[in-house]
């Protein structure tokens, strides 16, 4: 007899999902667009959900269609070339960037407003933060009870709070801003919303919630897939709401705060100006669940898939995971942008290319005639976009600096749709 989870469950895995997106990296993008837009705020929001909420649902939706492993989505690019792939988005989403990136968040978004910051406390704070991050991740099977039913409900409901606070007492109103949101309200929040990365986050946390939707005894292929979508579905419908109230935050702080400042400014801005003190300890904590949920589910994901492939077990590798992470989030928040974010907007464009192209391989003769070259021409505009954005700018022809969208930092997207586009057509009528 097959099981079926229950409504809690199934509610229980949209908030995990929810609640692992919702970093705090998310948490201040809103804001920051909102405050730069004014009252072209919710043309700006809806660039921004396109690319924020849009692209990482179809990510759980690809993930969930070939059993949540990112090297199986990858496969039509070939089995060495989709590990290898595989592999470096685990290690930069993982213990070299975005596991360290949330200690080094929540450290200085919740404890440096209310101390002083001191490398000994960061060491100490990352110490405990570790620890439990990786205690939680040792017990995969308990994620939904854990997660699911006690840090994602605390989490999501500030967030609600916030949300609502957004709209009961609002900060100011909203501002005039410069012609060029008036005219590219739209293109900014698209923008906004690819920096978040969260396609890259899907791929992720599709394997999470996958296991732990199997660790309730569900393992027809169809019921998997089915109640994945279902949970990434009640995420991005969260997300859509939450954003959208974050935005509101923003818009109406302009007249309180300048235009130029970032996320994090804004909302302790907006809550010491609504809350006082207790919102300002109130907003650490937020911010400290907030990390640590996303710190868990990457965790757990890293661990799951480096178990496949090297000689430890689960437990093993978590530890591994933690120790890394320890290690690199000392190194300081400065630096680990500084190394890891030229990898991720490099290796961004070829995922994203691999994720739509997922959904047309029963369109090909041969799906390896379209998924390879677009790959390859993905990641080598997406290269091209590092070099834009580092000193070696220099060293790219004319022809290449004024292609389109390039200062957008999104180069890479006529010439893969084109590519994908010439080849597709090729194979479709002019291939046996």
């Amino acid at each position: 007899m097959q099981n079926y989870l229950s409504f809690k469950d199934i509610l229980s895995l949209g908030l995990m999902a929810l609640a692992f997106f919702l970093g705090a990296g998310n948490i201040i993008f809103p804001p920051m667009l909102g405050i730069q837009s004014g009252e072209y705020v919710w043309y700006t929001a809806l660039g921004f959900l396109v690319m924020a909420v849009g692209l990482p649902f179809l990510g759980v939706i690809a993930l969930a269609r070939v059993g949540g492993r990112i090297e199986v989505l990858s496969e039509p690019i070939g089995k060495y070339l989709g590990v290898t792939l595989a592999t470096i988005c685990y290690l930069i989403v993982g213990p070299l960037f975005a596991i360290p990136r949330t200690a080094n968040v929540s450290f200085e978004m919740g404890l440096v407003p209310l101390f002083e910051h001191t490398k000994s406390l960061m060491l100490y704070y990352s110490l405990f933060y570790f620890c439990l991050v990786s205690l939680i991740s040792l017990y995969p099977a308990k994620l939904l009870d854990i997660i699911g039913h006690v840090l994602a409900p605390l989490k999501i409901l500030s967030l609600i709070f916030l949300s609502i606070s957004a709209y009961l007492w609002p900060a100011g109103r909203m501002m005039s801003v410069s012609t060029d949101y008036k005219n590219m309200a739209f293109s900014h929040g698209l923008l906004g919303g690819y920096l978040t990365m969260d396609a890259l986050g899907a791929l992720v946390f599709s394997t999470v919630i996958i296991n732990a939707i199997r660790s309730r005894s569900i393992s027809e292929e169809k019921l998997l897939m089915r109640y994945t979508i279902i949970s990434g579905g009640i995420a991005a419908f969260g997300l859509t709401l939450i954003y959208l109230a974050l935005f509101k935050i923003g818009s109406d702080s302009a007249n309180i705060l300048d235009h130029h400042v970032n996320g994090t400014v804004i909302l302790y801005t907006y809550i010491q100006h609504t809350f006082g003190l207790v919102g300002t300890i109130f907003l650490s904590i937020l911010i400290f669940i907030s990390c640590l949920v996303t710190s868990v589910g990457l965790t757990c994901s890293c661990a799951e898939f480096f178990e496949r492939y090297l000689p430890f077990s689960y437990r093993q590798v978590v530890c591994i995971i933690g120790i890394l992470s320890l290690f690199f989030s000392n190194f300081g928040l400065s630096y680990l942008i500084q190394i890891s974010v030229p990898i991720l907007i490099a290796i961004y464009p070829p995922c994203i290319m691999l994720v739509l192209l997922s959904f047309t391989t029963l369109w090909w003769k041969k799906s390896k005639r379209v998924f390879i070259p677009v790959f390859f021409v993905s990641l080598t505009f997406g290269i091209l976009d590092v070099i834009q954005n580092s000193s070696l700018k220099v060293i790219l022809p004319v022809l290449i600096q004024d292609f389109p969208l390039i200062d957008q930092g999104m180069i890479w997207l006529f010439p893969s749709f084109g590519t994908a586009l010439v080849l597709g057509f090729y194979d479709r009528f002019f291939l046996q």
